[in-house]
């Protein structure tokens, strides 16, 4: 067990000064930051350690890197790093007020409010709704595709921004599809901004309209929702109430149905396009996969057969780690604190890395390659630091989601495999974005054979 912070026995720290890098230097590690957080932490982390500081503008940015940074950050004793601070310079104006953009009690009295929506009973509903969808869109598939080349990425996106339209808000989009998932884009591209101001016409622009859209979309559906009895998770908000029999404001409850679907189905779609792309590289694992799976085929899946699904979980673990939705966890910090014999200081952002951490040979045997295995009870690497492996963050902002993300890809992954095999060609690699959420820039172009 490691020692907390507040535990830890006392050292005579060092003030943690800026590194110094010129001007071209400083602006090459912002774009890298962007554009391969992996390089960029491993670069800084080699270079300079595990506690690195440097300035954005006047922002003082503080790099933690390793396992004991990560327990730092997602325990956050005495409540010493802010996520609301963080995110919401970053998109706070697109996502405000959503659950990870609070901190200390008030993000616990909307995570026990919103609680209500992640249930069992509410979990075993929205499992009743998506097998059957979910198998439909595939059957879709089916009718169209057949030995040819698709992009994986987009037609997830539809499918997931479908079913979380039918579990999240009760409804299926009709034509307002393609205006919400077009709002959804536009607002999570957003928050790549470069340039800080609203300018018409810029990246933040878009985004600001875009979440506009959709607050105007849902803020009428509200009051009916209300005094209804609907078991979609839009509708348990609306109704949600503590002990005290208070509820969330309808501005609440737009701020946290934007935020949750767009969590909801870009973090999925994400985690979808890593699994396929991973089982295109390597069909071996398709077949082993489907072999685990193939006991279910002919029947009605039922939510306790997903437990089943045991190696299926490995590679959708193991595709988690190579390919974390975030790869970076911003914080700030409220006050001075000591990490690594240095302090950290007050009004700094403070960033830590799964990225960094999921690829570091101090905690995975051979972290470059793909390597389902590692999962299971013989090995259990990630049970080597339990802040080594952290795509779906921890502590208190543990993602609420998790076990509906869960759901939802082990549903998709059963009926992939039941309809098709898929690849890519040999020398093909995955171009990713890393950030904001991990995604292929090309698409990822597969060819599906039906099986």
């Amino acid at each position: 067990m490691l020692d907390s912070p507040s535990t830890a026995p006392l050292v005579k720290s060092k003030l943690l000064t800026p590194i110094k890098v010129g001007i071209l230097e400083s602006w090459r590690l912002i774009s890298l930051s962007y554009s391969d957080p992996l390089k960029h932490t491993q670069h800084l982390n080699q270079k300079y350690g595990n506690v690195v500081m440097h300035k954005v503008g006047k922002m003082e940015v503080v790099h933690l890197f390793g396992a004991d940074a990560n327990r730092l950050a997602l325990l956050n004793p005495d409540n010493t790093l802010s996520n609301k601070k963080a995110w919401d310079q970053i998109i706070g104006r697109l996502f405000p007020n959503g659950l990870m953009l609070r901190d200390a009690e008030d993000h616990r009295y909307h995570r026990r409010l919103m609680q209500a929506g992640f249930k069992s009973k509410a979990m075993q509903g929205y499992f009743s709704q998506m097998a059957p969808q979910i198998e439909r869109a595939m059957a879709n598939w089916l009718a169209t595709v057949d030995n040819q080349k698709v992009l994986a990425y987009p037609m997830f996106k539809n499918m997931t921004l479908d079913l979380a339209a039918t579990v999240f808000l009760g409804m299926d989009l009709g034509a307002d599809a393609r205006k919400i998932n077009k709002a959804f884009e536009a607002t999570v591209a957003a928050s790549m901004w470069r340039f800080p101001f609203a300018l018409p016409g810029t990246l933040l622009w878009r985004g600001i309209r875009a979440r506009q859209t959709m607050c105007d979309f849902f803020q009428p559906l509200i009051e009916e929702r209300k005094t209804g009895d609907g078991q979609d998770l839009f509708s348990i908000l609306c109704r949600a109430e503590d002990e005290d029999g208070n509820r969330y404001t309808d501005q609440e409850i737009v701020d946290h149905i934007n935020f949750l679907m767009m969590a909801a189905h870009d973090t999925t779609t994400s985690a979808l396009t890593s699994m396929t792309y991973a089982l295109a590289k390597n069909p071996e694992w398709q077949e082993r996969l489907w072999k685990e799976m193939s006991v279910l085929d002919g029947k009605i899946v039922q939510l306790q057969d997903l437990s089943k699904m045991v190696e299926t979980d490995y590679v959708m673990k193991e595709a988690l780690r190579l390919y974390p939705p975030l790869p970076t966890l911003p914080k700030f910090s409220n006050k001075a604190f000591e990490f690594g014999g240095y302090t950290i200081p007050a009004n700094a952002m403070v960033v830590t890395s799964p990225i960094h951490t999921h690829y570091n040979a101090e905690y995975w045997d051979d972290p470059q390659s793909f390597d389902p295995l590692r999962f299971s009870e013989e090995r259990k690497e990630h049970k080597r630091n339990a802040y080594s492996w952290i795509p779906f963050s921890g502590g208190a902002h543990m993602c609420i989601g998790l076990h509906f993300a869960e759901m939802q890809i082990k549903l998709v992954m059963f009926e992939m495999l039941k309809n098709y095999r898929w690849s890519v060609p040999v020398d093909y690699k995955m171009p990713v974005q890393q950030s904001p959420i991990s995604k292929p820039t090309d698409g990822l172009p597969v060819t599906l054979r039906r099986r």
